[in-house]
Order: structure tokens, then C-alpha cells, then sequence
């Protein structure tokens, strides 16, 4: 063999092993490559499974198959809108509330707020009467003011009355010429630690959450509701059990509908707290404290 074949056979060798080098380094670097992208694959599965875990917990512990975009838009403007008309067809509700405001014994200092009459609001999202009372404060206070960040909720899923459909004033805001408004969800769905009483209101709650204005075992009851400190709503006004499985949407439906049960439960308490809001007010604006309003004063 001569040379030139010797060389030339030399260089094939080289090169093929040179290829077959290069080959097995592409081949390291694609094995390294699919390890690292198991491991990242891994690591994305994982902190899905935590961030999941997360949003169940928050979900649980507010708003449940509660209503989001046009769906809630639609519903609270029916709640905050319900016509004049309706609210005076039903009057006093037709024997559907079962308690009205009642007014505080003596001359306690006027409860105000930025020298305003205040309405203070003390419950929670897991009590069943709280989520029927709810009903009824935003349509008579929405004729006063204006509510925004109202979300949907449920009361407890293992109370009695379970998982009626309501609302949380937790993260609302409401804005009015006329009067403020205070509310404090003291706890969440799940009975945990949401909102956290100033001393002065727990001053109030255990001041008038009380005998006379309930028994003594109930004392302590929500929710509590203070008018400036001239009345009082301490219990649902009606029977939880009127909204027992409704939707949002039906219910905000037939609060327009002066013969449903619904309305002679819900805007017939809105007319009793508006009753008492018009006192607060002296009986401003005239729109809303008519003769049917106020002739609903001496009853509470």
C-alpha cells in the first residue's frame, strides 16, 4: 500500500472518529438538555399544585360559585335599583317580617360619623341570618347612597339554612350625602378571623346585644345592626328560609315582583330599616321618606 493510501486511510480514520465524538458530545448535550427540562417541568408542576392549593383556600374561605363580569354587574344593579313603585306596593311585607327595628331605652349619645347619623353593621359571612338581613340593608341603603365592591357569597355549608346565596360587605365601599355606613364581617365562611371590631364597637355590640333587646341567651346575637345609636336590628328581620334554593339572579329578579315572597320579605325589612334611616335623616331625602315610609315610624 503505498503512502498517499496509507495517509488518506489514516485521515478517514480520524474523521470518523472525530464525527463519532462529536456525535456522542451533541447526544450528552441533548440528554442534559431533556434532564434540565424534566427537572423545570417538575418544578412547574409543583408550584401549580401550591399555587392551586392557594386559590381553593381563598376561594373557601369568600366568595363560593359566587357571580363575576356582567352576571354580578347585572344582579347588583337590580338589588341597588328596585323600583320606588315596587317598595311602595309592598309596604310592611304582609306579615313576611318577623321583627322590625326597635328603638334604643334612654338618651344614648348620637352614634355619627364626619357629622353624619352612622349605621354600624357587625356580622359575619358563615351566619345564615346575616346573608337574609344583607338583602334587605342594600336595598334601602342604596336609596340613601351608593354601594361599590359589592361580591356574592354563601353563608356556612354546615349551618343551619345552609349556603344561602347573600353578599359580604368585606372589601365594599358605600358613599352617601345623607348618613355612613360602618360594616365589620367578623369572620369568613369558614368561622376564621376576617374582620377585627375597634374597642368601640365591641363597646356598642356588648352594650346593646343584649337584655333588654333580646333575651339573655340570645344575647350576643348577629347580626347587630346600630342606627345612630336610636335603634336597633339584632337577628334577621325574616326567615332565612324565604331564599332557600334561589340564585342570586332570581332573587334579585323578584325583588321586582311586589307579589313573590321574596319581596315581601326582603323589601318589606328594607322598608322598615328605610323607616328608620328617614328618623336619622329628618325624613331627607323627600323622594325616598314619603307618606308610606314614614307612616312605618311609629311602628319601630
Amino acid at each position: 500500500m503505498g503512502k498517499a493510501s496509507r495517509t488518506k486511510q489514516s485521515v478517514s480514520r480520524q474523521e470518523r472518529i472525530a464525527a463519532q465524538r462529536a456525535a456522542a458530545r451533541r447526544a450528552e448535550q441533548r440528554k442534559r438538555i431533556l434532564m434540565a427540562s424534566g427537572s423545570v417541568l417538575a418544578v412547574l408542576v409543583i408550584v401549580g399544585v401550591f399555587v392551586g392549593l392557594k386559590v381553593s383556600k381563598h376561594s373557601n374561605n369568600s366568595t363560593s360559585t359566587g357571580l363575576t363580569g356582567s352576571s354580578l354587574t347585572s344582579t347588583i344593579s337590580k338589588v341597588t335599583s328596585v323600583p320606588a313603585s315596587t317598595l311602595e306596593s309592598v309596604g310592611s311585607g304582609g306579615g313576611a317580617v318577623t321583627s322590625k327595628p326597635q328603638a334604643i331605652q334612654g338618651s344614648p349619645s348620637a352614634l355619627t360619623e364626619n357629622g353624619k347619623p352612622e349605621v354600624l353593621y357587625m356580622g359575619a359571612e358563615y351566619c345564615p341570618y346575616c346573608a337574609a338581613e344583607r338583602w334587605s340593608m342594600i336595598v334601602a341603603l342604596s336609596r340613601f347612597g351608593t354601594f361599590k365592591g359589592l361580591q356574592t357569597m354563601q353563608s356556612s355549608s354546615s349551618d343551619v339554612y345552609a349556603s344561602t346565596p347573600t353578599w359580604t360587605f368585606h372589601n365594599a365601599t358605600y358613599t352617601s350625602s345623607y348618613l355612613t355606613f360602618t360594616s365589620v364581617e367578623m369572620q369568613d365562611r369558614n368561622k376564621n378571623t376576617l374582620q377585627t371590631p375597634t374597642s368601640a364597637e365591641n363597646a356598642i355590640l356588648s352594650k346593646y346585644d343584649t337584655t333588654p333587646y333580646v333575651s339573655s341567651s340570645a344575647a350576643g346575637s348577629i347580626p347587630f345592626v346600630d342606627f345612630g345609636n336610636k335603634y336597633l336590628i339584632i337577628g334577621a328581620s325574616y326567615t332565612p328560609q324565604t331564599l332557600d334554593g334561589l340564585s342570586w339572579s332570581t332573587i334579585a329578579n323578584d325583588l321586582s315582583n311586589p307579589s313573590s315572597s321574596v319581596a315581601k320579605a326582603v323589601d318589606g325589612t328594607a322598608n322598615y330599616i328605610t323607616a328608620g334611616l328617614c328618623k336619622l335623616t329628618g325624613n331627607k331625602p323627600a323622594n325616598v321618606c314619603t307618606s308610606s315610609i314614614t307612616s312605618l315610624q311609629s311602628q319601630i
